[in-house]
């Protein structure tokens, strides 16, 4: 294999970006400033980043389905097949055949009449929300929807309004305020709270919704593979299908591969094609992402009990970490109800000098601080998987607590 090596030669700063510069080092005094760690290996409960073996806890591969051989097989096979790019765009020359076997299978699985995938889930939430709506119409939007949302919302140039995390009351309030407004009302809620690990309370806003004639749209990435029958989502959690009129979800968490997609009426799917800009001028995924995905909603059909096994891990882990008296919500922020756990430290530089602490002693969890979370409510966030060992689990709260105790974090 050939290696390259970066020559680095000392050239006078031009002043242009000193503003960056300067952002930079203000990170630095906070505590906050970051470097990205490297995996070595494949994305498992137990690998290697910047060649250090820890436990890892900071993955989104829920079911534990990115290194799954049934996945690996999928994608060799369609890379044999069809090569290993599709070439061009969908609305041109590339829309391969699996492409739309992966829309039509994820279509069944939800149950609705057609889906589009994107090439990432923020690209499906901004791609939708943008083209769906204008200037004349208004978002309704949780104020802790994902980043996507809010670009979305934003692009769209609809007017947003923006309501208290999971208030239904207040979401009426707004919704009888801009009742005789002209223009069409959106609903947006996060089925999961990605930093917080709380379920949005979607049937609740879909009957505001009904009594209001609002569009209803929720984004199911980290609900996807983990809750509703076999994986299906909020939505199917709380038996509102035919009530969404938008699902949006992700591949690249549960699913364990690639990209993003939208589900709901073939006339929504086909006005995405036509106007969802992401879809328009992006490449579409190789088609080894494509057959991965397929394999993969099929063993979510198949192996129910690997949901099972990330609720049984999931409990015993956020159990475990309030008898030692960790806060993982539930204080100051929302109580996490899924396997997203969240650690609340609070302030910002010993939330990232927790996380640090914890990778030298051998587990990966990640620290999050402002802006990603309001000042104050730093934590060290924790995923749990299917494929963690109770002996795996027991080892990670042991470390975390005898390191949490020598920073004097716990009592």
């Amino acid at each position: 294999m050939a290696t390259f090596s970066l020559t680095t030669e000392t050239t006078p700063k031009r002043p242009q970006l000193a503003h960056l510069t300067a952002q930079l080092d203000a990170l630095r005094a906070q505590g906050t400033y970051f470097r990205l760690r490297v995996l070595d290996d494949q994305q498992a409960p137990v690998c290697h980043y910047d060649g250090r073996e820890v436990i890892n806890l900071a993955s989104n591969n829920y079911l534990g389905l990115c290194n799954d051989s049934r996945l690996r097989e999928a994608a060799i096979a369609a890379t044999k097949e069809y090569g290993v790019g599709s070439g061009a765009v969908r609305t041109i020359a590339g829309t391969m055949k699996i492409h739309m076997e992966l829309e039509e299978r994820i279509a069944a699985f939800k149950g609705v009449e057609a889906c589009v995938v994107f090439q990432s889930g923020f690209t499906a939430n901004a791609g939708t929300v943008s083209s769906i709506l204008g200037k004349e119409d208004f978002i309704l939007s949780d104020e802790l929807n994902h980043a996507s949302i809010i670009d979305g919302a934003r692009l769209s140039r609809a007017k947003i309004k923006v309501f208290r995390h999971k208030d239904v009351a207040h979401c009426k309030e707004l919704l009888k305020e801009v009742a005789n407004e002209p223009g069409r009302k959106l609903v947006i809620t996060d089925g999961v709270f990605s930093m917080d690990g709380d379920i949005g309370p979607v049937a609740a806003l879909c009957d505001l919704c009904d009594k209001y004639g609002a569009i209803m749209m929720v984004d199911d990435a980290h609900a996807s593979g983990v809750l509703g029958r076999n994986g299906r989502g909020s939505v199917d959690h709380f038996g509102c299908t035919q009530r969404v009129d938008v699902q949006v979800g992700t591949l690249s968490k549960a699913i364990g591969v690639l990209g993003g997609y939208v589900c709901g009426s073939r006339d929504l799917i086909d006005y995405l094609y036509h106007r969802a800009r992401p879809f328009l001028f992006s490449t579409s995924h190789p088609p080894a992402v494509a057959a991965a995905c397929i394999a993969a909603f099929e063993i979510l059909e198949r192996e129910p009990d690997r949901i099972e096994r990330l609720w049984a891990n999931t409990r015993y882990f956020q159990d475990q970490l309030r008898s030692a008296g960790f806060d993982i919500g539930g204080r100051s922020t929302p109580a996490s109800e899924t396997p997203i756990t969240p650690i609340i430290v609070g302030d910002g530089r010993k939330t990232m000098e927790f996380s640090r602490a914890l990778f030298d002693n051998g587990v990966m969890a990640t620290g999050i601080a402002f802006p990603t979370v309001p000042e104050g409510k730093a934590r060290v966030r924790c995923i749990m998987t299917s494929e963690h060992t109770r002996e795996q689990i027991d080892r990670a709260l042991e470390t975390m607590t005898s390191t949490a105790r020598k920073m004097g974090l716990l009592g």
